[in-house]
């Protein structure tokens, strides 16, 4: 059973909370009815959350072909027409490895239990990414969960085949990198003090160029330890400063002033922005509603505090051109402008968005062909 913790208001409005153990949220919802308490707060107790998170990690880690697969599988349930909670659970049932069984299990129990699929999702962020709980809720906002599900597949499958090509054409070049690498520090720690010593016999001035070499190989065999332990030191340091919100937008805002990695990094993110925000408009959903959930889906918190800005002088009633034209790291002039020129505003939303997107098969060729021609050049 879980452990909840309550907040809730007596008949005659005094305030109480404490803790209870239930097999659901409804179960614990349905109990404190029966006390006669209105709850205002229901939460997993924070020490029974850290246990269990603890002990889904001795289960395994679900693969991103599970995440995939699972993501696929859903999405043509639910255009079947399955309920959500049914087909949860046959999911659960079919899956075959004992990790991803588990997680879908937790998915359907929290599902059931009153709480939306996003938020569901959001609890297992090693499975579920940030932009994959956006889009899912995205969703579920505007009726068309299991269309978002098939782009997010889709996207995920594009984003792994670039993936795989691009660690392929790396293969050869990291090889060779080990290997000159490995040699390097084997002649300077191993060769080259012999020969120090040779030279040091002959007792006549050796040039700047083998001075230096002893130089670095004396460096190295007398505090190559050091050297190591301060390179762990420095990974160590740099992982916990990228756990912190601070970290992560200078890192965000270094990548993005890169001069190709940059615009790289800004394409797909305009494109994940652009097929949230067309999906979003063709069904229905209010602008402003659409640009904050297609504002999740970018993955970038530097680019969506631009959003953010944008979104603010579209509730000022400033039109969405003149406002996206104030972020041009993510929307450039060209691209905007084209929006401007289109008379029907709704349609011209989503003829803007479908361009981006169409945008992106040529971007994705080009990174595919820049990556091998770099390998081969360099190598």
């Amino acid at each position: 059973m879980t452990v909840y913790a309550y907040k809730a208001l007596s008949p005659d409005g005094a305030a109480s909370s404490g803790t209870l153990a239930a097999e659901s949220r409804a179960a614990a919802v349905a109990e404190l009815a029966g006390r006669g308490l209105q709850p205002l707060e229901l939460s997993e107790e924070q020490a029974m959350a850290v246990r269990r998170a603890k002990s889904d990690g001795h289960t395994g880690r679900v693969s991103q072909k599970s995440v995939e697969a699972f993501t696929r599988e859903l999405a043509n349930l639910l255009a079947g027409g399955v309920p959500l909670a049914r087909a949860l659970s046959l999911l659960k049932r079919e899956a075959s490895q004992p990790a991803a069984k588990h997680l879908w299990g937790r998915v359907h129990d929290s599902v059931v239990s009153g709480t939306s699929l996003a938020d569901s999702l959001a609890k297992s962020p090693k499975a579920f990414s940030s932009i994959y709980v956006a889009m899912a809720r995205a969703g579920e906002a505007g009726g068309f969960l299991d269309v978002v599900l098939n782009q997010i597949a889709g996207f995920r499958t594009r984003e792994s085949d670039l993936k795989g090509k691009v660690k392929a054409a790396l293969v050869y070049p990291c090889v060779l990198a080990v290997m000159a690498a490995a040699t390097l520090v084997f002649l300077l720690t191993f060769f080259i003090p012999r020969f120090a010593l040779l030279f040091a016999q002959f007792g006549s001035a050796l040039p700047p160029l083998t001075r230096w070499i002893i130089d670095v190989s004396d460096l190295i065999y007398n505090y190559g330890l050091f050297m190591a332990g301060a390179l762990v030191a420095l990974v160590i340091v740099a992982r916990r400063v990228l756990a912190t919100d601070a970290g992560r937008r200078q890192v965000e805002h270094t990548m993005l002033a890169l001069p190709i990695l940059g615009q790289v990094v800004g394409h797909f993110a305009l494109v994940r922005f652009c097929r949230m925000l067309g999906t979003l408009i063709g069904a229905g959903v209010p602008l402003i509603t659409a640009l904050r959930t297609a504002k999740e889906a970018i993955g970038n918190q530097t680019l969506a505090d631009t959003v953010s800005q944008a979104i603010a002088e579209v509730q000022r009633g400033a039109a969405l051109a003149r406002s996206l034209a104030l972020s041009p790291r993510l929307f450039r002039p060209r691209w905007w402008r084209w929006w401007r020129w289109r008379r029907k505003p709704g349609g011209s939303i989503r003829n803007w968005c479908g361009w981006r997107v169409r945008m992106n098969q040529t971007w994705t060729g080009s990174c595919e062909c820049w990556w091998r021609w770099r390998s081969r050049c360099c190598w």
